[in-house]
Parts: structure tokens; C-alpha cells; sequence
């Protein structure tokens, strides 16, 4: 369909990558990975004939159709959502006008005429056209979209420039995936999605019935939507089949070929030089000498190139904080609305946060977490209710724009030294060069750096030196996969609270021990992860609302705060005969659930494999990550009573 053939770009001086060659088929579902400034962007601007190749061709197949989201810079106009969307069928509902004037025609001309041919050959071509492209449905297929994307029915009507930059680029999306081309070219298609949104453009891309290639840097995203990897490394591309995480499995297993090759490659050369070195000044060696000489001219060198280095930072702990973090009593903020009116954004909220929670706030765009978080951080001062911190709390907030507060005439190794100034100094390039920030960029003022990038540096400095209560709001924007590793890693280790917001899944599920879901101006609580969450919203045990419970009344902290003391588990005692029989019972009936559970899942996915109607996969995608979920648990649940029973048969 599409095939590039030795192809090789640069960027000014800079070669990005040469000699590639990559044939897309039909079926391509491919994610395009690899380092910040490697020309991923580049090369899928090659791909949809936006930018040309200094070397090498690009040939694509007649007919085909391709569609390209940049990451941003798109503003519509002039339109309502509902009539932008709906212009992508402008030519498709210029046949149906066609088809009415050809009907018009053929009850006038005889039957038998060639005029009345022509036009019936037309019309029948016409109406198989509208039938294949069910041009009787498009309003229903713009609204399906468009609900999936997070507009709701009474924004299809509002204008496209009344709305944010992220919001013009859901309505771009919406116009390409309503397109349907042959190949669908996303760059950071999820950078202004919510969770939810998120997911539902995850099950639409499973059934995507054309072929697309995808930059991103959401793990999760990559792993369930597709099915090959390219590798732009060492300015070549790698090619890898199966999703991002298989990706990273078989990368290790080719390093480690890679590497005994060299090896045995390194042995081969060593020898030969022995060899030659040997007997170079024997004549009746000469022959063999020659020969070891042209042996070693012919061996092509494998070349090891250099491997990023893997940096594991830890954070400083902070000063333990006592063991309420925060109490939230009967809190409501309400904000004036356009009209004259009030509209209210959170309602009575009631929760406590303990020392040492991780919790993930989630919710719609718009239904209220930036608001909370900034009202725990005493930023905002509620409409009513109060929010109370803990003894010995010193909590510090990260913006989604908090760029904003730095010193512009700063530069950068300076400013971060200075509030680290017991960190070498290497250990904190090392930790820039994981934000994206390598060589003489760590000497440059903050002032010239751009806004996604000084995003970026505020969150290295806060890692440097944190409070121990930290309250981020959208943390992973503007980070590549290997500098969420590395925030991931280093947040797991801090002993001190964290409540975050983030889009991002495998984020919220690496680090999440508790979920808060704002919903209809409410906060309601799940413990557990993600995925726990997500089984409890999809029917499982009922939801705690902490909306309009009271927390319970928290424990005084003593007057100097420690960590929690490590108390020795006692050992289990032996159950009594009958309730060992209970658990034996409990141990086998979990045993015979999970091949059931397991045989729906089975069943499920024969089902999704057939698809009929978006809005139809999108139940049946929400139905299968239910199954999942429960299968999960259940998987839990049997490993736990499997222990206990072994411990009380020892």
C-alpha cells in the first residue's frame, strides 16, 4: 500500500535515519517509538507526503487515502462541531443531490434510449456507493464519534472556535477516524484525552478496519492497540511484531545476540591478529599470512552502538508528616456562571487522606479535579467547608502550567543546585538527561525554554528536594516513556503522600493504592488500583461516597511525628478441623470459577472479532474488561486462599 525504499532524512547537519525500508500493508497497526529527536515525527510526516526524503523513495498505491493528526496546531472555524464533522461526507452527500436529479431524468427520458441507459448505469453506480458508505446513517456516525471524543449533545451546535486547543484537536480526530483513509497517521493522538475517552478510542482503533500507524507515549495505549513496533535507533529503523511491551522483550533478546555475536566476532578478529602478528616476519609463513589478511579484511564489523543508560533516581525523603494528611470537611466550590447564575463544580465533600496514600483523582474533562487539587493545595479557598492539613505537613503542587513560576534569568544546573545542594552535581545531569535534557542544554536560562519543556524541568527540581505531601496535576504531560519510567520508579520509592491526576493508565496503575473518581460534583472513593477500580465501577462491590459520608474521626498525631513502626506479623495458628474444611471448599470452588470466567473471555473475544456497529464493539470491548478484571481477581482471591490453606497444612 505504502513503501518507503532506502530512506533517509536530515534535520540541517544532523542525519535522523537512513536506509530504511518498510513496506505498510492493509493490515498495518503499528506503533512508532523511540528516543525525543529521532525523527519519529518527521518520518510519519514522510508518510503522509507532508515533508520529502533526502534520500530513498516513497511509493504509495493508487487510490489510497491517507489522514494525519498532528500533535497540535490545528484551528477550525467558520462551523458548528456537528457541521465540521459532518463536511467530511460533503462529497458523499453531493451524490445523494446527483442521485435525486438522475431520478428526475430517467422518468422523463424512454426507457429504451441511450440517455435513459446512461443515466439508470449511473444512479445504479451512485446508490451502490451510498450503500457501501451508509450514507443514510452519517448523522448517527457523527454523533457516535463525536460522544466518544466527550462532546456532548449540546456542544455539537456550539461553534469550532469557541473551543480550547486540546478541544480542536479531539474535533480533528473526530473528522479523520469519520474518514476512514486507507492509512490513519497519529502523532500523540491521546495528548488531549481523558481516561475515558482514552479508552474508547482504544476500542475503536481495535476495530479499525484500515490500516494506521501511531506515535505515542502511553504505554498502555501501545500495548492494546497494536500489534507491530518500529524502532527509529541508532538512526535505522528496527522492526519488531507483536505490541509495546513484546517490543521491549524481543529489543533485550536481539541486545543480548547482538552482543555474543560481537563477542565471538571480537574473538575471531583477536585471533587472526595474533596470527598475522606472529608469523608476519616468516617467509614460509607468508601464504597464511596473506590469507589471515584478506580473512580479516572481509569480516564485517558488528558495531554495539551506545546504550542509553537505565537511571534510577531516588527522591530524598522528606520529614514524616503525622497520619492525617489532609481532612476534608463538607467542602462545596461554586463558580459564577456566564448567564448571571452560579454553577457549582463540587458539592459537600467529605474525606480524609492518610500518610502514605497514592492516590489517583480521575474523572471527565471538566467535572472538577484541577479545581480540588488546587483547593488542597490552598490555592483556592472553597465556597464553603474547610480543608485542614495534618501535623507536620509541608505539601508542595505541581500545575499543569507550572512553568509559569520559574525564575526566566535562571539557568538551569543553577537553579536546580540550588535547592539540591548536597546532590553531585552528576547525579543531577544525569537526572536532567532522563527529562530530555542532555550536554549544554543543562546551562541554558529557563526563560528560552519552551513551555512543554519547562514543564518538564519543574518536575526534575521538584524530585530534587519534595514535601511530603505532593500534589500533582497531570504530571506525565510532556514526557517521553523513559522519563515516566523514571518518575514512576522514583515516586514508588518516596515515603512521604502523593495525589496525582493523570491521563496516562499505566502510570495510574504503576502507582495507584487508592482511587478518587470525581463524578456529578461528588468525590467517591475506591481503594485498591486501577484495575480494581475499574471492577468496582463495572459492578462489583459498591462504592464508597465519600461525597456525603464522614470520614471517620482521625487518630492525634503525637508531637513528633515518626513513620509507622514495623510490626512482626505473629505466626498463623492452625485452623480447628472445621474451619480448615471451609477453606479447602472456598480453595476448590475458586478453582472451578476461573476456567468459567476464562471460557467467557474466550467467547468474548470470538464475538468483538466480528464487528457490526461502533457503538456495538464499544459494549462489547467494556464487557470484555470487565471479564478481564474478574478474572484478575478472581486469580487473587484463589493465589490468597491457596497460601493460607498451605500455611495451615504445614
Amino acid at each position: 500500500m505504502l513503501q518507503l525504499s532506502g530512506a533517509g532524512k536530515r534535520f540541517g547537519q544532523k542525519l535522523l535515519y537512513e536506509d530504511v525500508n518498510w513496506l505498510i500493508t492493509p493490515d498495518e497497526r503499528t506503533g512508532l517509538v523511540g528516543g525525543n529527536g529521532t525523527g519519529k515525527s518527521t518520518l510519519l510526516k514522510v508518510l503522509a507526503g507532508i515533508d520529502g526524503l533526502d534520500y530513498g523513495t516513497v511509493s504509495r498505491q493508487k487510490g489510497m487515502t491517507l489522514g494525519y493528526l498532528p500533535q497540535d496546531g490545528l484551528a477550525l472555524r467558520g462551523k458548528s462541531v456537528f457541521e465540521e464533522c459532518l463536511s467530511v461526507f460533503d462529497d458523499l452527500r453531493g451524490l445523494e443531490t446527483e442521485a435525486e436529479a438522475l431520478s428526475h431524468q430517467l422518468a422523463e427520458h424512454d426507457p429504451a434510449s441511450a440517455a435513459y441507459q446512461a443515466a439508470a448505469d449511473r444512479y445504479s453506480h451512485i446508490t451502490e456507493l451510498m450503500h457501501a458508505h451508509d450514507i443514510y446513517t452519517l448523522d448517527y456516525q457523527v454523533g457516535t464519534v463525536l460522544g466518544g471524543l466527550g462532546f456532548g449533545k449540546e456542544e455539537w451546535e456550539r461553534r469550532t472556535e469557541e473551543f480550547s486547543g486540546g478541544w480542536q484537536m479531539r474535533i480533528a480526530l473526530a473528522k479523520l477516524l469519520l474518514q476512514k483513509p486507507s492509512l490513519l497517521l497519529l502523532d500523540e493522538p491521546t495528548n488531549h484525552l481523558d481516561l475515558e475517552t482514552r479508552e474508547w478510542l482504544e476500542n475503536y482503533l481495535r476495530n479499525y478496519e484500515n490500516a494506521f500507524v501511531l506515535i505515542s507515549h502511553d504505554r498502555y495505549f501501545l500495548d492494546v492497540t497494536v500489534n507491530k513496533t518500529v524502532e527509529i535507533w541508532n538512526k535505522r529503523a528496527h522492526f519488531y511484531f507483536g505490541n509495546y511491551e513484546k517490543y521491549l522483550k524481543q529489543k533485550e533478546e536481539r541486545r543480548t545476540q547482538l552482543m555474543s555475536a560481537y563477542k565471538n566476532q571480537q574473538d575471531q578478529i583477536e585471533h587472526l591478529e595474533s596470527f598475522i602478528n606472529r608469523f608476519r616476519a616468516q617467509a614460509t609463513k607468508a601464504k597464511q599470512v596473506q590469507s589471515r589478511m584478506k580473512e580479516l579484511e572481509k569480516i564485517e564489523r558488528i558495531v554495539v552502538p551506545e546504550e542509553e543508560s537505565t537511571i534510577h533516581f531516588t527522591i530524598p525523603q522528606p520529614p514524616a508528616s503525622g497520619r492525617t494528611v489532609i481532612d476534608v470537611q463538607n467542602l462545596t466550590k461554586v463558580y459564577p456562571a456566564k448567564d448571571g447564575g452560579t454553577k457549582r463544580i463540587l458539592e459537600d465533600l467529605t474525606f480524609t487522606i492518610e500518610r502514605g496514600d497514592r492516590i489517583a483523582l480521575v474523572g471527565a474533562n471538566g467535572a472538577g479535579k484541577s479545581t480540588l487539587i488546587r483547593m488542597l493545595a490552598k490555592l483556592e479557598e472553597p465556597t464553603s467547608g474547610t480543608v485542614k492539613l495534618g501535623h507536620n505537613v509541608l505539601a508542595d503542587y505541581f500545575a499543569q502550567d507550572q512553568y509559569k513560576v520559574l525564575d526566566g534569568n535562571a539557568e538551569m544546573l543553577d537553579d536546580i543546585s540550588g535547592i539540591a545542594p548536597k546532590v553531585p552535581q552528576t547525579d543531577l545531569r544525569s537526572l536532567l538527561g532522563c527529562f530530555m535534557f542532555s550536554g549544554d542544554d543543562v546551562f541554558k536560562k529557563l526563560g528560552v525554554l519552551s513551555g512543554g519543556e519547562r514543564n518538564r524541568y519543574a518536575m526534575a527540581k521538584m524530585l530534587v528536594s519534595p514535601a511530603n505531601m505532593l500534589l500533582l496535576d497531570e504530571p506525565t504531560n510532556h514526557l517521553d516513556l523513559r522519563a515516566k519510567d523514571v518518575l514512576l520508579d522514583a515516586i514508588r520509592k518516596f515515603s512521604g503522600t502523593v495525589l496525582f491526576v493523570s491521563h496516562d493508565r499505566y502510570f495510574i496503575e504503576g502507582l495507584a493504592t487508592k482511587v478518587f473518581e470525581v463524578e456529578d460534583r461528588r468525590v467517591h472513593i475506591y481503594p485498591g488500583n486501577y484495575e480494581d477500580y475499574l471492577y468496582r465501577k463495572a459492578g462489583g462491590p459498591e462504592k464508597t461516597a465519600a461525597s456525603f459520608v464522614a470520614a471517620p474521626a482521625p487518630v492525634a498525631a503525637p508531637v513528633v511525628a515518626a513513620p509507622a513502626p514495623v510490626v512482626k506479623t505473629p505466626p498463623v495458628k492452625r485452623l480447628n478441623p472445621i474451619k480448615l474444611r471451609l477453606l479447602e471448599e472456598q480453595v476448590r470452588e475458586a478453582e472451578e470459577v476461573i476456567p468459567k470466567i476464562e471460557a467467557e473471555i474466550e467467547a468474548a473475544e470470538a464475538a468483538m472479532a466480528v464487528f457490526t456497529t461502533p457503538d456495538a464493539a464499544q459494549k462489547a470491548a467494556a464487557a470484555l474488561d470487565v471479564l478481564r478484571a474478574k478474572h484478575a481477581r478472581a486469580l487473587v482471591e484463589w493465589e490468597e486462599l491457596a497460601l493460607e490453606l498451605e500455611s495451615q497444612q504445614d
